[in-house]
């Protein structure tokens, strides 16, 4: 089985690197701004795209004039793949599989800077540094090793800091994983994650956590002349806020999802519409919607837990030691008693006790919703996802069993 993965590390660019870091980000940015541009007009004229080849074509030749000469500076490649980027990008906005499709949008200086390295032969790294094109030795902080051949290197730039990922292909034969063990997992926002074992994880809430701080940041920027230099340093120091946010979440997701994937052979998990249990209940001015403050405090609270983050994670790590991920449906999972089957809203007593009216067993209702998404993910293996479907029938989802935490 060969499989790729990507190792992160912080550069420790000097200035004169830093400078070109910048530049390199600059050209990329114009060449994808330009020809989204032309694009656009394009779209309008009812003319067809620019695609790869053209688009390469024309970089060719602004490279060579007067007025865009300056995008010689620039490796390239990292031109050349920023170009295919864009030219995937369009691909997938008008692709009617995508769910979330939509036209390419321009890129601001500041606003996800990056570029890539395509060609490996171009790319050495030696013990904390690593030799990239036009920009030479760079150091980085190695915080492991790198296994496997690498293919291609990509820096970005991100709260006042650069990043390089290394990805790399690894042939890792025929995984088998050496736990024989299963759990259900029911993903929540007062408990994390509740397993069919007995055991829970406690939320973090990291946004929770900084929320006051970064409002009391955000209410100082909103009173400064916009791109004045004292503008610049707040809007940095709210990058910081969000940055802090962001790997606070990713650290502790790792760190359990590798836990658990290196315990179990099987997870099943919910199939949560993320995008529906969040979404906004304000309505419109004919029609507004009821108790919109609890509902957007409801919507901070799922969106800071990150479950599709969470759950991406367990599926690849799994996948790399032969284990076996599984999402069933959502519905009736904490309405539904583990022990005898019996389907009743009224046994859901509130947010963690569950008392089946039916058997009268009692236990903590997301254990027992754990338990049935268990249960779920062993008939999907014994008779195939059709069958599940339609015993659950199947129904919108709701957020009834969730509260602000």
């Amino acid at each position: 089985m060969i499989i790729r993965k990507a190792y992160k590390f912080r550069l420790k660019p000097d200035h004169e690197q830093v400078a070109k870091l910048q530049s390199f980000a600059g050209h990329c940015r114009f060449v994808w701004n330009k020809v989204l541009a032309l694009n656009l007009k394009r779209l309008e004229e009812k003319k067809p795209l620019i695609w790869y080849h053209e688009a390469d074509f024309w970089a060719k030749l602004w490279k060579q004039s007067d007025e865009y000469h300056f995008l010689k500076e620039a490796p390239a490649h990292c031109i050349q793949q920023k170009l295919k980027d864009l030219n995937k990008a369009f691909k997938e906005g008008f692709d009617k599989k995508q769910p979330l499709k939509r036209i390419p949008r321009f890129k601001k200086k500041g606003m996800g800077d990056g570029f890539r390295f395509p060609e490996p032969k171009h790319i050495q790294v030696e013990h904390r540094k690593i030799k990239l094109p036009k920009l030479g030795w760079i150091k980085f902080y190695q915080s492991r090793a790198i296994d496997g051949k690498i293919k291609n290197a990509t820096v970005t730039y991100s709260a006042g800091h650069w990043y390089v990922s290394v990805q790399v292909e690894l042939d890792i034969g025929t995984p088998k994983h050496t736990a024989t063990s299963a759990i259900g997992i029911d993903m929540g926002i007062k408990k994390y994650i509740a397993l069919s074992t007995g055991e829970y994880e406690d939320p973090i809430n990291p946004f929770k956590k900084y929320q006051d701080q970064l409002s009391k940041a955000q209410r100082r920027l909103s009173k400064k002349k916009k791109f004045s230099e004292n503008w610049k340093k707040q809007k940095k120091h709210i990058q910081k806020i969000h940055s802090k946010i962001a790997h606070i979440r990713r650290d502790f997701q790792h760190k359990l999802s590798t836990k658990l994937s290196n315990s179990h052979a099987m997870i099943v998990v919910e199939a949560l519409k993320i995008s529906n249990m969040s979404r906004s209940a304000s309505g419109t001015l004919d029609n507004p919607g009821k108790n919109v403050k609890a509902k957007s405090g409801l919507n901070k609270s799922i969106l800071d837990q990150a479950w599709g983050e969470f759950k991406r994670q367990i599926s690849y790590k799994l996948a790399w030691k032969g284990g076996i991920y599984l999402e069933v449906p959502a519905p009736y999972t904490s309405q539904t008693c583990s022990v005898c089957g019996e389907k009743d809203k009224a046994s859901r007593q509130g947010q963690e006790r569950y008392v089946c009216t039916s058997c009268g067993y009692e236990a903590n209702a997301d254990i027992n919703a754990a338990k049935n998404i268990l249960a779920a993910g062993h008939a999907v293996l014994a008779c195939g996802e059709d069958a599940l479907a339609t015993s659950m029938k199947q129904e919108p989802l709701g957020t009834s069993n969730l509260v602000p935490a």
